[in-house]
């Protein structure tokens, strides 16, 4: 393992221009006809399944555009979310190669001749040692197959530079997606990627006969096969407090472990009278005031309902006085004062995609229990042995 460390870590510099050296790793390619279709759900998910006993599973995302920046490197959320949950055996920069900052794509044009074999490089070498010792890797896309066309690395491109085998994830339905399928299959194929079939997510529950019968028969005349359907699950629509902290770059206000874990199911605006406003609490509601409403603030914190209390987030920068403070220090729901008004935090709120977190454990174990229950993991497997 040091030595692999070592080779990894000094390799990076190289600019001969290269292609990954392992072909015993199996791998997967999830990509998805459009953003939040359902790729990391099903990249963490398709992990957990494989992960067992008698399965080493490596991950990659090769090319990434969230991201968080960890010890001095841009590293893509997904990677650490996979990271976190299941501790890779990897070094967390060969799981996230290549990050699109907001200057990346001027550079790239500026000088693609010499940065195009600088990325690839670090793409083939992150490669090869994210599936080092490894039975399967999956490897995460971006977008639909043809994300990044535009620096010579769309998803059809890497598939093929890795030599992957790619499953299509679309959104729930029939017309869209599989249009959208067959526009993705095209670009694949003219790269000469094999598809191993698609996976259709967040379909109703009342529907799931109904999508798998003629999804299923659609896809036949397409030559692809319907790995599964995934059913739509509340919970994995709520937003976490945590998210919604760090989307508005909030401040905490008390403790800020006590928002980890909270999610939000309903959204209320405290501008009616404290009375009023309490009887609209239901389970995991967020409640949005002004500072100055220490009606409202009191009635939150003493009501019998604050259990049911998500967060409270009060508006525009305004502090409370002293002793509403000391209130909210002692109390057990989350206080965030934000820079944002009622109005523009609801728009905000409404425009943020929800995205699993490394803390949130409910979520990432309902995706990991749905994945094994409505994909064909043995049809994937055997796909392999073809």
């Amino acid at each position: 393992m040091i030595n692999s460390e070592f080779l990894f870590k000094e390799s990076l510099g190289s600019e001969n221009l290269i292609a990954p050296k392992n072909n015993s790793t199996k791998r997967i390619f999830i990509a998805a006809t459009r953003m939040n279709d359902g790729k990391t759900t099903s990249s963490l998910g398709l992990y957990s399944a494989l992960n067992n006993e008698n399965k080493r599973i490596g991950y990659i995302k090769p090319v990434g555009q969230r991201f968080i920046d960890l010890n001095g490197e841009k590293i893509d959320e997904d990677c650490f979310l996979l990271d976190q949950t299941f501790e890779v055996a990897t070094p967390i920069e060969a799981m996230s190669p290549i990050v699109v900052d907001k200057d990346f794509t001027k550079n790239y044009l500026e000088d693609s001749k010499n940065i195009y074999p600088k990325i690839v490089n670090r793409l083939c070498i992150s490669f090869d040692r994210a599936a080092y010792e490894k039975d399967y890797i999956i490897i995460e896309g971006t977008g639909h197959a043809g994300v990044g066309s535009i620096f010579n690395l769309s998803n059809a491109e890497v598939a093929k530079l890795l030599n992957a085998k790619v499953i299509i994830v679309a959104s729930g339905g029939i017309g869209r997606p599989i249009d959208e399928i067959a526009l993705n299959k095209a670009l694949f194929e003219k790269f000469g990627v094999d598809i191993l079939g698609v996976i259709i997510n967040k379909v109703e529950p009342k529907k799931m006969d109904f999508i798998k019968k003629y999804c299923g028969k659609a896809l036949e005349i397409m030559g692809l096969k319907l790995l599964g359907c995934i059913p739509t699950e509340p919970q994995l629509s709520m937003p976490s407090l945590s998210q919604i902290f760090t989307e508005i770059k909030g401040e905490s206000l008390n403790s800020y472990k006590k928002i980890l874990s909270k999610k939000i199911k309903k959204v209320i605006i405290g501008a009616k009278t404290a009375l009023s406003t309490i009887d609209d609490i239901t389970e995991c509601t967020l409640v949005i005031t002004s500072s100055d409403r220490e009606d409202i603030i009191q009635a939150c914190i003493k009501s019998q309902k604050s259990n049911m209390i998500s967060g409270v987030i009060l508006t525009n920068s305004s502090r409370p006085n002293n002793s509403i403070l000391k209130e909210i220090h002692s109390s057990s729901i989350p206080f965030i004062l934000s820079d944002y008004n009622g109005y523009a935090l609801i728009s905000k709120m409404n425009k943020m995609n929800v995205k699993t977190q490394p803390n949130d454990n409910d979520r990432i174990s309902l995706i990991q229990n749905i994945v094994k229950t409505h994909v064909n993991l043995n049809e994937i497997e055997k796909a392999f042995n073809l």
